[in-house]
């Protein structure tokens, strides 16, 4: 890594001239459905009947920049069968699929038309409508647009893992990932023993050629998101699930109060 890759940003707290009275509820996730997984909307829940108790403040760390196209399978059960469906975007070709960031992922021209077709049978037509108005053009925004048409974010900040001017005050960490070109595209590459690589999958690799990089470029991996997001949203909750709350490193950040998420059932189904 150059020097610039080595640098360690000045931390802030949370916006420049931000001043905040109260607590600061926070709760991450990548975008994880064209409509939110049921687990979202459980934490949304959670954090307002914390706000509403305490006052404060919402914050809703959006890591946009995972690359993993499972995380926006979106399980929608047939309103008459009752069976699952799992759906999710068409990406414009395989190199953004597999290793673009979310926030750089371009959706297929023909989708949004094809899957508002199917979506009558899933969901409601108010919710069909919506779908249809979103104008959105990648997946990460696309999935943020139809959360916040839900009314889903309304008086709640949205800090995005994607946003340079977040990473560039976010702290240094060990273990990250790095925004570079690739096959003419942008790709999620992970900094490993001094090199940058793309996994196939297994054990298979793609090296890629080495390269200089600054902090805009850099996002955290699962080990070191919560030290990361917290060197910028300086919350005093967070807010999560049992399986978030098993890996979390509370160590890293122990002035955070952690707080599990309200119960919801089928919690990876869509909610709509």
């Amino acid at each position: 890594m150059g020097a610039a890759g080595r640098r360690r940003p000045q931390r802030v707290a949370g916006r420049k001239g931000d001043v905040r009275a109260g607590p600061t509820f926070c709760f991450g996730q990548q975008p994880c459905g064209f409509f939110p997984r049921r687990f979202l909307y459980a934490k949304v829940v959670t954090a307002r009947r914390l706000q509403a108790e305490q006052g404060g403040e919402i914050v809703f760390f959006f890591h946009d920049s995972d690359h993993d196209p499972r995380e926006t399978q979106t399980l929608l059960r047939h309103r008459t069968t009752g069976e699952v469906a799992a759906l999710n975007f068409t990406c414009d070709n395989k190199v953004q699929r597999k290793w673009s960031p979310l926030y750089l992922k371009r959706i297929a021209a023909a989708w949004q038309a094809g899957m508002a077709r199917q979506l009558g049978a899933y969901v409601a037509p108010e919710r069909v409508e919506l779908f249809k108005r979103v104008t959105a053009t990648t997946v990460a925004d696309f999935c943020l647009e139809m959360y916040r048409g839900m009314g889903l974010l309304d008086g709640v900040r949205v800090v995005r893992s994607s946003d340079p001017e977040v990473r560039r005050a976010a702290c240094s960490v060990e273990d990250f990932f790095v925004d570079v070109p690739h096959a003419g595209e942008v790709v999620r590459a992970r900094w490993s023993a001094g090199g940058l690589k793309l996994h196939e999958g297994g054990e298979s690799y793609v090296q890629l050629p080495a390269q200089e990089f600054q902090p805009g470029q850099i996002s955290p991996t699962r080990d070191t998101r919560l030290r990361w997001m917290q060197s910028v949203v300086r919350c005093t909750h967070y807010i999560a699930g049992a399986g978030e709350q098993a890996y979390l490193r509370k160590g890293d950040a122990p002035e955070i109060t952690f707080v599990n998420r309200d119960p919801i059932d089928r919690s990876d189904e869509a909610y709509h």
